[in-house]
């Protein structure tokens, strides 16, 4: 009898996890598990995918404020310090930026606006219309700001981040300036020491400050690339990917996940005979139509992943055949004809063929991702890792 499901995302509940726990292993037996107590089976290409979060807390990779802050002293001197494009976010940034203020005399806090990086608003473009600011040119003082526009809490937080910010700086003992600009040149007229603190792109801002002559430029990725008086680290990431653990450390992004994904696939062979893809992920990709954050704060969506992840989707539109190449076909006639044409593309690359607009041509991991990080949640459900089934199923199957 043919198969009537398609995709299915399962969360998987799992133990606490807590630092030296062997991660692989419980998520071999939560999986299996699960499959036993609600009485599905196990196939060849489900994927079992693990928030980056419990691998960070199984390895114990956390570091302190005060790591951070001597790392910041060393590579940026300890005086002015230009801190520019971070994003407005509670739990990713604020813990950081308490350690960097710690590390600083002055820091001259250069936000972007209307939004950062991820799509958090300080202002609307309607905002900017009125008070006739053009953002891609215009730079705002503090006091220029509140001239304009007053106080702007967030949306869905309440917090006004301008002086959350601010406060959190003077209480680490630093002087603190802020400006609001869209041009990462615009902050060498403050400072010549500058740490950029945008995500996916750090590189293009980096290049941009050198080569208008900034003395010192550090992407938030190559602080704590290495430990520093025993804290954790993250030799690719630095303190990308980190977010609030406590009032006083960070969790940091996860290492060696390759390593970790392998073991765990091996045992899960081992243990079901089926070979199922493991992937370690962080936050999807996908905007929030009302809040207007895109959900990417982490440096990629998943920084681990088995061999048969690799990879983007090779897909014809159903509707597109339907409605064109087999238009005056219906019923069994209809499935028969599009099946046919399916199994006909083999491996065969689909790019620039019109029966293919439409298809979403992402890395699987990302679209995998994506889909895990809604089904995870980031609250109570207690579901650190999720099963797919299906995801690489077609009508034929």
């Amino acid at each position: 009898m043919e198969r009537k499901v398609g995709t299915v995302s399962r969360g998987i509940r799992c133990p606490i996890i807590r630092e030296g726990d062997n991660l692989a292993q419980i998520v071999c037996d939560s999986v299996i598990e699960a499959a036993e107590s609600e009485g599905f089976a196990l196939r060849d290409k489900d994927v079992v995918a693990v928030t980056e979060s419990i691998l960070a807390r199984a390895q114990g990779n956390y570091a302190s404020v005060e790591a951070i802050a001597k790392d910041v002293k060393k590579k940026l001197g300890g005086e002015t310090v230009g801190v520019i494009f971070p994003i407005l976010s509670r739990n990713r940034f604020a813990i950081c930026l308490r350690g960097i203020a710690m590390g600083c005399k002055k820091i001259v806090l250069m936000l972007s606006y209307p939004s950062d990086e991820v799509g958090n608003h300080l202002l609307t473009y309607d905002q900017l219309d009125e008070a006739g600011v053009n953002p891609y040119s215009d730079v705002l003082t503090e006091a220029k700001y509140r001239e304009l526009f007053g106080e702007n809490k967030h949306e869905f937080t309440g917090v006004d981040y301008v002086e959350y910010y601010s406060n959190l700086i003077k209480e680490c003992g630093a002087e603190c300036e802020v400006v609001f600009a869209n041009q990462a040149k615009a902050i060498l007229d403050y400072a010549d020491c500058i740490l950029n603190c945008d995500i996916h792109t750090r590189a293009r801002t980096k290049r941009l400050l050198l080569a208008a002559g900034a003395k010192v430029v550090c992407s938030l990725d190559e602080i704590l690339t290495e430990s520093v008086d025993g804290n954790g680290f993250n030799e690719n990431f630095g303190l990308l990917g980190s977010n609030k653990s406590t009032e006083n450390t960070v969790k940091l992004f996860p290492r060696e996940c390759n390593d970790f994904v392998n073991k765990t696939q091996k045992l899960l062979v081992e243990k079901t005979g089926k070979k199922i893809e493991v992937m370690v992920y962080g936050d999807g990709a996908f905007k929030d139509p009302q809040g207007k954050i895109w959900e990417l704060a982490d440096p990629c969506v998943s920084p681990g992943y088995t061999d048969g992840l690799k990879g983007t989707p090779n897909e014809l539109k159903l509707k597109y055949l339907a409605d064109n190449d087999f238009a005056g076909l219906t019923g069994q006639e209809l499935k028969d004809a599009i099946s046919k044409r399916i199994a006909e593309k083999g491996d065969e690359s689909l790019v620039g063929n019109m029966a293919s607009q439409g298809t979403t041509p992402r890395q699987f991991t990302d679209l995998i991702g994506s889909l895990c990080d809604l089904t995870s949640g980031s609250g109570d459900k207690g579901t650190p890792v999720v099963l797919v089934q299906g995801y690489f199923d077609n009508y034929t199957n």
